[in-house]
């Protein structure tokens, strides 16, 4: 919209005059080339893709037949440009048969949901991706099924925080109410912490949109490994795809430094964990499309610790591909547009990511990535920044990585020993 109320046309951009009679699928924000383009490229082998987009196609030109650009988010309130969205999404509409629309952005999903709604397309609905979305309605609808997960407590002052803190005992877990990747996450053992540490969290919270601006979630500190699931849902039924044993450091923060896949990892077909992610997505309402669960493997069985309302992040679905051959680009599409996917693993190995941290705050002078030739395993090895980048770690900055080394084993102790060695053979040097 601009200033006074009138809509704003969004000039579209179109690669090929002539559309296919198929119909195209929308995808709501493309992502960072770095983490994103593997889901595009699959997505487009499946669908011809027209994209909404804050900037003009350039990468993207690859793989898709056609592109809006739209704002993403309202520049004053960053939150996501819903009527702008919803309106460059009706004038593709109105031009070409649009048969689904998907976006694998945290900020965006809600927005998306409402376009396939405004639409009457197939897909997530608003109110499924917000439960997702809002991690405190998740926790109140998931409490209200019974299903296992962390004692918790909403609130909106350190004062609340510390008495809560206190009921549960310590540790605890102080995060922001609608954030991802766990920006904003910080683990607290006494009393003393639990000041600092709502303001770490809450402060997060208005970095992202401010629909979730300000209260914190205080939760019990689970302990047990920690995994995630990327699973698909259609007409209600849930299904696994990949899941990942996630490592994470820089306490007491959560910054996620890495992630294994194994294709043939014992637990895809453990019964009651499979038991928990069908119930957790009933709860939330979640009747279509990829969802990102974050799960601990405690004393008591499994405990939720949240679901996403979209494929997960840090190239986690992108080592599933590597691990099973299964492109998850392709399975987002056939759920966008009303098909049950199917598919075939044509591998059967384990991937895993190492993400690498500076040790502490700099600018980059130079960082070195090893060739896949230099160790056992390495497929890929990645530099993250450019020189004069600065980086900053917890709390004053997050997922401030240089590097990134991908490797595959016959399992899972192998790729760890793997990925160690490779990233042992990365360098960086910082400004003094």
């Amino acid at each position: 919209m601009t200033d006074d109320g009138n809509t704003t046309d969004y000039a579209p951009t179109t690669n090929d005059a002539s559309l296919p009679d198929d119909g195209v699928v929308i995808l709501v924000g493309s992502g960072q080339r770095a983490y994103r383009e593997y889901l595009l490229a699959g997505a487009a082998r499946r669908r011809p893709v027209w994209i909404l987009d804050a900037t003009p196609a350039t990468w993207q030109d690859d793989y898709v037949i056609g592109s809006t650009t739209v704002p993403l988010l309202d520049a004053q309130r960053l939150v996501p440009d819903q009527e702008g969205l919803i309106g460059a999404a009706e004038a593709v509409a109105a031009a070409h048969r649009v048969v689904g629309v998907f976006s694998y952005d945290e900020t965006l999903v809600v927005t998306t949901a409402l376009i396939a709604e405004r639409l009457g397309l197939p897909g997530l609905t608003a109110r499924g991706a917000d439960n997702c979305r809002n991690k405190h309605n998740t926790r109140r609808l998931l409490t209200d099924a019974g299903l296992p997960q962390p004692h918790f407590a909403y609130v909106t002052d350190a004062g609340q925080a510390l008495a809560a803190a206190d009921s549960f005992g310590y540790p605890v877990v102080l995060k922001p109410r609608g954030m991802g990747a766990s920006i904003g996450v910080i683990r607290v053992d006494g009393p003393e912490g639990v000041r600092s540490a709502f303001e770490v969290a809450d402060s997060a919270s208005h970095g992202g949109n401010s629909a979730y601006e300000g209260g914190v979630l205080v939760e019990e500190c689970v302990m047990g490994p920690e995994i995630s699931i990327d699973g698909a849902v259609f007409d209600g039924s849930y299904t696994p795809l990949f899941l990942a044993h996630k490592e994470v450091g820089l306490e007491p923060y959560f910054e996620e430094t890495g992630h294994v896949v194994s294709a043939t990892d014992p637990l895809l077909a453990d019964e009651e964990l499979l038991g928990v992610l069908r119930d957790a997505h009933r709860a939330l309402g979640v009747g279509y499309g990829i969802t990102h669960t974050e799960v601990k493997l405690t004393s008591r069985g499994p405990v939720i610790i949240e679901v996403n309302a979209r494929l997960g992040g840090d190239l986690i679905p992108y080592l599933g591909a590597l691990a099973t051959g299964v492109e998850p680009g392709e399975v987002a599409v056939e759920l966008a547009t009303g098909n049950r996917p199917a598919w075939t693993p044509s591998k059967a190995r384990t991937v895993g990511i190492r993400f690498l941290y500076p040790h502490r705050n700099g600018t980059v002078r130079s960082v070195d990535v090893p060739a896949a030739t230099d160790t056992p395993g390495l497929l890929e090895a990645n530099a993250m920044v450019a020189p004069g980048t600065t980086l900053l770690l917890p709390p004053e900055g997050y997922l401030s990585r240089y590097a990134n080394v991908i490797c595959a084993a016959d399992d899972r102790p192998g790729c760890e020993e793997y990925l160690a060695k490779a990233a042992a053979l990365t360098t960086i040097v910082l400004d003094s």
